[in-house]
């Protein structure tokens, strides 16, 4: 048997230890779409102002379809300029940090990582807080300088924490997660001191800080999806390897895995995704960690069916999350990382005492 068969089977055995009944998995993705479809319509028809659903129906028939079936104008401007685009938004940033999450837990073979170990948080919050407090316009014509300083900003300081991390062609995990924790410590205190500096400015920076989509409209929408459909991709394709990869690095290594080189590959792709994902989405807590873990209690640990089913149920969840948000003091609205954070804190010290117990 070649070394990549055995590797499979290995893998296959890590990955089958905690299996769950066959009916879950088969039913797995016909609940987790029927999910994410509900969780759209939901998004688009509640809100402050009233619209009746057959005019949500009218309206999207009217966009996509060009039947005209007389939806009001006011209706048609809330739906699709408004209230689309945002439940577009906040189901693409959600399955952007789930599928990341996920990536990245099996990469560090540790269910409490998330997308922002190596920094990608702190430096898009530190570049969106120069922005934001300096004399540089917010926009430049139709783009957000904002946004493109967030995203500039999270690769940065992921750049920074491998380069600080690698040695001798290798990149020790340990390591890694030090370099980042370090990255993530310098920018989160030179945030600080911006905001202690500029007092006037602490509003809008915690405001994007926080996270939220009430100014999202379809420009984001094409900013982020060059990133995030090939990241995807790109993951999802190392599903297989990942599994490998929950085995020792060695034994990886001696079955045939380029454990550097799928490090790298997993790592860079769920970084720039989820840099995208922060640069228009503010800093989001707790999605990428919690969905992936809770799909993994569902469905097992196989990363086949981990990695696309974290990205629906992600979807799903920031999605009425975002809707709890918009809805919980209206006609105010809540940022939706306080949601995320309600729901994620008490997760995580469940996570932190389940951790006593061998789960991968």
């Amino acid at each position: 048997m070649s070394a990549g068969n055995v590797a499979e089977a290995r893998a296959t055995r890590v990955a089958e230890r905690r299996r769950p009944a066959m009916s879950l998995c088969a039913a797995a993705y016909p609940i987790a779409v029927a999910l994410l479809l509900a969780s759209l319509l939901l998004g688009v028809v509640i809100g402050p102002a009233d619209i009746a659903p057959a005019d949500v129906v009218r309206v999207l028939l009217h966009h996509l379809f060009g039947v005209d079936l007389g939806a009001p104008p006011l209706a048609d401007t809330i739906v699709w300029q408004i209230r689309l685009p945002r439940v577009l938004i906040a189901g693409l940033v959600g399955c952007t940090l789930a599928y990341s999450g996920a990536a990245y837990q099996g990469v560090f073979r540790n269910p409490l990582a998330d997308p922002y170990l190596l920094g990608v948080a702190a430096g898009a919050g530190l570049a969106a807080t120069v922005v934001i407090v300096g004399p540089v316009p917010a926009t430049w014509g139709h783009v957000s300088v904002i946004t493109l300083a967030a995203f500039s900003g999270a690769l940065a300081a992921v750049f920074l924490t491998y380069a600080i991390a690698r040695a001798g062609g290798a990149t020790p995990v340990t390591t890694l997660i030090l370099a980042g924790v370090a990255v993530s410590s310098l920018a989160t205190a030179a945030t600080s001191y911006l905001m202690l500096a500029k007092q006037q400015d602490t509003l809008a920076v915690l405001s994007w800080l926080l996270g939220g989509f009430n100014d999202s409209g379809w420009h984001e929408m094409w900013f982020i999806l060059p990133y995030t459909v090939p990241a995807g991709a790109v993951i999802f394709l190392h599903g297989r390897l990942l599994n490998v990869m929950q085995l020792d690095e060695g034994q990886a290594q001696q079955l045939g895995v380029d454990v550097e080189r799928a490090k790298l590959v997993v790592l860079v792709a769920a970084s720039l995704a989820s840099a995208a994902a922060v640069s228009v989405a503010g800093i989001i807590g707790f999605v990428g960690l919690i969905v992936p873990h809770v799909v993994r209690l569902a469905v097992g640990p196989d990363y086949r069916r981990l990695l696309p089913l974290s990205a629906l149920i992600g979807a799903s969840f920031l999605i009425l999350a975002d809707l709890g948000a918009r809805t919980a003091i209206s006609p105010g609205e809540l940022p939706v990382g306080v949601i995320t954070a309600f729901m994620g804190a008490p997760f995580f010290l469940y996570l932190m005492r389940r951790q006593r117990r061998a789960y991968f």
